[in-house]
């Protein structure tokens, strides 16, 4: 449990963030604080994984869906564990120091990344570490004045969206995610409150509501045990999809060239006229009636455009249908190509 919930106003949050604060007392003045660049946020119930020794990128290179080979020091991108089958199992945010690699991975989930990894070493000149219980991470949008002190690295989980891999759905200018780029700050635990400062706190709701309007999947919140990379737009970011083999890539390759994901994103704009948001795994129905197209998987309160979802629906659902979610109607925005 974070030290910080010890802060005026600290509400823990539940599921996936608990542990940390869901907001301390002003959820939408710490919204708009931490857009601005004014506040932080503490994301350290993020696993933290160290990969040290010389084999190191050339190891996770062979082992993950992302370019990794030649990754120059404090640069940093994501990739993707995926199943034999290609579905996904663990999302990985990626910095090197030039020494050491650092992965965060969604709460809870280092210690099965560290044990998956420690069993593919082999005779390789590799390391793994779980180190979640001595380092922390802090989330802040890039661009915005550091947190206190130098921080042992950082990863930009929002990648800029250009590049090769990019091709896949809408054009780079019309993505949201585009110029909304955040960085994760990792420094030691007995640091933490240190490294804060001064500057204003905001909780995950905060930061939640921002990655929704971004259109950023979340593994186990936007995935489940048969999520493929194409459903979720993760082709954009985190697969290089000129790289040879890794597990999973056949189904990658092969849907990518040959056929079509069954599933797709979308974000949603919900009416916001009620007190009461539809929750996470509701069914979504067309307006007109009929059977359930998808279910939403992010639900979230954003400071400028309202009740805000991101979920995922049958790939042949019309674009422009209006979909229920529960009493709530639901306009959809295209992200995934159908």
């Amino acid at each position: 449990m974070s030290v910080l919930l010890s802060r005026p106003g600290a509400v823990e949050g539940t599921g996936p963030d608990a542990g940390v604060a869901a907001h301390y007392g002003a959820p939408h003045k710490e919204q708009v604080l931490l857009a601005e660049g004014l506040a932080v946020v503490d994301l350290s119930h993020r696993g933290v994984v160290t990969v040290t020794g010389p084999d190191r990128l050339s190891w996770l290179h062979s082992l993950t869906t992302q370019m990794l080979l030649g990754l120059p020091p404090r640069t940093s991108t994501e990739t993707l564990i995926l199943s034999p089958k290609g579905h996904i199992e663990h999302a990985l945010h990626v910095v090197d120091d030039g020494e050491t690699t650092w992965l965060t991975t969604e709460p809870g989930a280092a210690p099965a990344v560290t044990a998956w990894l420690d069993s593919m070493r082999f005779m390789l000149r590799v390391e793994v570490s779980d180190v979640s219980a001595r380092y922390a991470v802090l989330g802040e949008p890039v661009g915005a004045e550091s947190v206190e002190g130098e921080p042992l690295a950082w990863v930009d989980p929002w990648p800029t969206l250009v590049g090769e891999t990019f091709a896949y759905g809408p054009d780079a200018a019309d993505h949201p995610a585009l110029g909304r780029s955040w960085r994760e700050l990792i420094v030691p635990v007995e640091e933490l409150e240190t490294a804060v400062g001064d500057r204003p706190l905001a909780g995950t709701w905060a930061a939640e509501a921002l990655r929704v309007a971004a259109w950023r999947p979340r593994a186990g919140v936007d995935t489940d045990h048969r999520t493929i990379p194409h459903e979720l737009d993760w082709l954009r970011t985190a697969v290089h999809l000129r790289k040879g083999c890794y597990r999973g890539q056949e189904t990658v390759a092969r849907v990518k060239n040959l056929g079509r994901p069954p599933r797709r994103v979308v974000f949603l704009h919900l009416d916001g006229s009620g007190h009461v948001l539809p929750e996470p795994g509701t069914e979504l129905v067309p307006v007109e009636g009929g059977r359930a197209v998808g279910h939403l998987t992010s639900v979230a309160r954003h400071h400028e455009d309202g009740p805000i979802a991101l979920a995922l629906v049958k790939r042949n659902t019309d674009p422009d249908a209006v979909l229920l979610a529960g009493t709530t109607s639901a306009a959809q925005t295209l992200i995934v190509a159908p």
